[in-house]
């Protein structure tokens, strides 16, 4: 049961685990890896942790199709033959007693293909889903070209998962971290949490991977006036996969941690790598109560999004 957050208790501390594992061709594999990485992430003391973006095979059009799973809404009746990286992630969060949140996986659902999280409770129960929004559709001229398009569909909601401890998480996937308005919601919901499985790449990781988790931290450090008032800001987290020299798709690796005041305070390199960070959501209110943007915002000026002209 979740625990409703009060302004008169302590703030509450947890320990965060980003499991950066290797990717490959072979699903059973990947699910080993992936269940590995979850089991040490376990016994460092990691007590929510986190899989990297399309765990269970290639980062690829083509690929998607061939590794999807049918993924029913909750824990009942799972075809372990069927959804094999579904009940590992199940299993492990129940063996573990973890909050699990899932990176993502292929989904099949209704003849359509998702690219979807399952955040998984300490007892094996699915918490929730959440269906990548913004699908992957780019061209960099010299760099990179992709469209997710080709084969996923996108989904069409938000998602927020209440925890034991007293707060929030929001989820995204890779590029649902370039869209600020996404942010901002999920932050005046009440996450003070944000996790983003992702998978960026060697042209947009060097660039944007870090700025753009330091930029979501900083720009939710507060809100009011409608927007959440009273609700602190967020600590962001991005979980890559290994780089793979074989793979067609080079993932750029560096999972990190930043927290709401903007400062990388956990990452690695591009191998395989577990990495922990100790979030005190205590910095989450003292940076609110520091820069005291909730009183200075000015929406008499500020045109709402859905009113822009295309």
């Amino acid at each position: 049961m979740a625990v409703s957050t009060r302004s008169d208790a302590p703030s509450p501390k947890v320990k965060l685990g980003l499991c950066q594992i290797l990717v490959g061709e072979d699903k059973e594999e990947n699910i080993e890896r992936a269940r590995r990485a979850v089991e040490e992430a376990a016994r460092a003391g990691a007590q929510i942790v986190c899989l990297p973006e399309c765990w269970n095979g290639p980062y690829a059009t083509a690929s998607f199709p061939l590794f999807a799973e049918p993924i029913p809404p909750d824990a009942e009746g799972v075809d372990k033959a069927r959804s094999p990286s579904l009940a590992m992630l199940l299993e492990v969060a129940r063996d573990c007693g973890v909050l699990l949140v899932g990176g993502s996986i292929p989904e099949a659902r209704g003849g359509k293909f998702f690219n979807t999280c399952v955040v998984v409770r300490p007892d094996g129960r699915v918490a929730a889903l959440h269906r990548k929004v913004h699908l992957f559709d780019i061209h960099v001229p010299g760099g990179i070209s992709f469209r997710e398009s080709a084969t996923l569909s996108a989904g069409d909601s938000l998602t927020l998962v209440d925890t034991s401890w007293g707060f929030s998480l929001g989820l995204g996937i890779c590029y649902d971290i370039r869209f600020p308005e996404m942010a901002m919601v999920l932050r005046a919901r009440g996450a003070k949490l944000l996790l983003f499985p992702g998978a960026f790449n060697l042209t947009t990781g060097p660039a944007h991977w870090e700025l753009l988790q330091r930029a979501r931290a900083v720009d939710n450090q507060v809100t009011g006036n409608g927007w959440g008032k009273g609700r602190a800001g967020l600590f962001v987290a991005a979980v890559s996969p290994a780089r793979n020299p074989a793979a067609s798709y080079q993932a750029w690796g560096h999972t990190t941690v930043v927290n709401p005041w903007g400062e990388v305070i956990a990452t690695t390199g591009h191998e395989p790598a577990l990495v922990l960070a100790d979030l005190d959501m205590e910095l989450v209110e003292t940076t609110r109560r520091n820069i005291p943007t909730a009183q200075q915002k000015r929406f008499d000026l500020y045109t709402p999004c859905s009113q822009v002209p295309k």
